[in-house]
Order: C-alpha cells, then structure tokens, then sequence
C-alpha cells in the first residue's frame, strides 16, 4: 500500500487494489449500480490508480424514478416489492450490464438509516446483486443491523467488492 493518504479504511483500499489488478489481468470491465452507497463503490474503485483500464462508469440511482430512467428497473416491479427488494437489486444488476460496456457489474439498493426502517424492512437490510454478461447472477440479503449510517454504507461496500470479485471469477 502507498504512503498516500486514503479516503478508506485499509481493508477496503487493499479489496479494491486486488480487484482492479485482478480485472486488469482478464481484460474484464466493471460497472456499479448504487442506491444506498451513493457512488461509494464506484469512488474506491476509481481511487485505485489505472482503475480506468477496468471501470467503465457508475450509475447513482437513489430515487426509484432514476433506477428506471437509468438502469430500466420496472415501475411494477417498485410498486410490487420496492426499491429495497432481492427484485430490484437483479433488475439494477441486469440494467447496469446492458447499458454499459462493462462485462461484470455490482448493484446495491438498502437502508442505511438513521430512519426508513420498517418491522419487514429495518435499517441496515441491504440486497447486493451481482452478474456478468457470460450469464453469472448473483443476489446477497444482508442485515447488518444499525451499525450508523456510515456503517451501514461501508458494510455494503466491503461486501459489493467481494461480490464483484464472485462474479468476475465465478466458475462456470
């Protein structure tokens, strides 16, 4: 790691330095689809030097309108489960690779908090989606509890890259 200050904890700087290298050495790039996160997987990515071999851009969807108009999530699909649903994070994943070029891409839609919980749905309830264009999906329910905000946030990024990394390299 390089003396440089880092807008990350060192667990998430190392993650994101493997991942980059790693999607570097495939010929693989990434995209993110973020709700809860807010750019925050797509801004560790993109703190790693010669991350833009690999990143081909990030969508920030917070509101369900822009993960339609952006990512093409159905307005029934929101209607019917919500935006923080298993649903919503396969069809932000699903959007997020079909208007890109990316060939693996991660999307993350939760709670963070300090309010917007429910008794179905509490703070900290995140659902990460993950997937390539050979066909990969993958889908994590996540209940990290009320860790604050921040945390909540970080969690969901910490996770995101190993996702990203399961659906990059997933064995056929």
């Amino acid at each position: 790691m390089s003396a440089r200050m880092s807008l990350w904890p060192d667990d998430i700087e190392t993650e994101a330095e493997r991942l980059i290298a790693d999607l570097k050495a495939a010929g693989l790039m990434a995209a993110t689809a973020e709700s809860c996160t807010g750019g925050l997987i797509a801004g560790a990515l993109t703190e790693i030097a010669g991350s833009s071999a690999v990143v081909d851009r990030g969508f920030v969807t917070y509101s369900n309108e822009a993960k339609i108009d952006l990512l093409g999530v159905c307005e029934e699909t929101l209607a019917r489960v919500g935006a923080v649903s298993k649903e919503t994070a396969l069809e932000m994943v699903e959007g997020a690779l079909t208007r890109s070029r990316a060939d693996v891409a991660v999307a993350v839609t939760g709670i963070a908090g300090p309010g917007g919980g429910s008794a179905e749905k509490p703070v900290g309830l995140v659902h990460l989606a993950a997937g390539s264009k050979s066909g990969t999906r993958l889908h994590r329910e996540m209940r990290y509890g009320d860790l604050g905000r921040s945390g909540v946030r970080l969690a969901t990024l910490s996770t995101a890259l190993e996702m990203l990394r399961d659906a990059a390299f997933a064995k056929a």
